[in-house]
């Protein structure tokens, strides 16, 4: 091989690994890996004995549909990516991706996912895989995102059904257990993304984004992301008043809960200390949904394994 075509072929390399990695990144691989967690979590909860290979395909399943909703939010949020600090380096907006492509993508792997659940999972589980992604493309993006501040609370529907959908396909059913789960994360939404908000505000008033800093002021959303918190607290112990969860996991729970609370207040009750606070409640927030579902998971593979 001449060093002519080993530099063209060692660039060829080079821009298939960067494509790669751009089609990669359209699929928010942080939020994907979210949403994975907790409907494995969902699943390993579930009730019965669910055959492993049908596990995995449920797992990669939802991972493919959470990537495609992902995918399908940057190519019709590319306008207001571009102005974002936070966002601009998408691969949409930096144009190391056709928004054409990004669609065409995003379109292939929601159909892909919902119809490998259905076949190998049950339907019941497809359907609410559809569901979510539509709802997360179409009610939150294309509509909430930019017409309510309430696009958030109810938007977050959308990541909270993970879980659920990690039930249905362990059990074909959608119990009280699935829907507590649901509950824990769509209280955690607001006061986790508000709290982004409140230190990106200037973004979100660059793209037009009607935020609650933005439009009720610092002061009020604040005020709210403490109410929320506050619900949030018990709703994360509910598995263990329900039932479903051992003490451990209710002490776990509540002392989470405790600190959540402990951040939203010091998040309102000292907002001169400039967006400090505001960053290490959103920091908290990640760390207490990480942690609250781990305790989960942890507790129903104990109790599977003294069964």
């Amino acid at each position: 091989m001449s060093d002519q075509e080993s530099r063209l072929n060692d660039a060829g390399v080079r821009l298939a690994g960067a494509i790669a990695g751009d089609f990669f990144a359209l699929l928010k691989p942080r939020v994907m890996a979210l949403s994975v967690f907790t409907a494995f979590v969902g699943l390993v909860a579930a009730p019965g004995i669910i055959n492993p290979a049908v596990a995995v395909t449920a797992i990669l399943a939802i991972a493919l549909g959470a990537g495609a909703a992902g995918a399908l939010n940057m190519w019709y949020d590319a306008d207001i990516d571009a102005v974002m600090s936070r966002t601009s380096r998408r691969p949409i907006p930096s144009g190391r991706v056709m928004p054409a492509e990004a669609l065409g993508f995003g379109l292939v792997l929601s159909t892909l996912s919902v119809l490998a659940l259905g076949m190998l999972a049950g339907y019941l589980a497809a359907a609410l895989l559809a569901f979510t992604i539509f709802f997360y493309v179409v009610v939150y993006t294309m509509w909430l995102k930019r017409s309510t501040p309430q696009n958030i609370v109810i938007g977050g529907a959308a990541g909270a059904l993970p879980p659920v959908i990690g039930w249905a396909a362990a059990t074909g059913s959608v119990g009280l257990e699935s829907v507590i789960l649901f509950l824990i994360i769509f209280f955690w939404t607001p006061p986790h993304f508000w709290a982004l908000a409140l230190f990106k505000a200037s973004d979100y008033a660059t793209a037009g984004i009607p935020m609650m800093p933005n439009v009720a002021g610092e002061a009020s959303t604040r005020k709210q992301i403490l109410a929320y918190s506050l619900l949030l607290a018990p709703v994360g112990v509910a598995p263990w008043l329900s039932g479903f969860a051992s003490g451990v996991y209710g002490l776990a729970s509540a002392t989470l809960g405790a600190g959540f609370v402990w951040y939203a207040w010091k998040a309102l009750a000292a907002p001169d200390a400039g967006m400090r606070n505001a960053k290490a409640l959103f920091d908290y927030s990640i760390v207490y949904l990480f942690a609250i579902f781990a305790v989960l998971l942890g507790d129903s593979i104990a109790a599977r394994a003294l069964s």
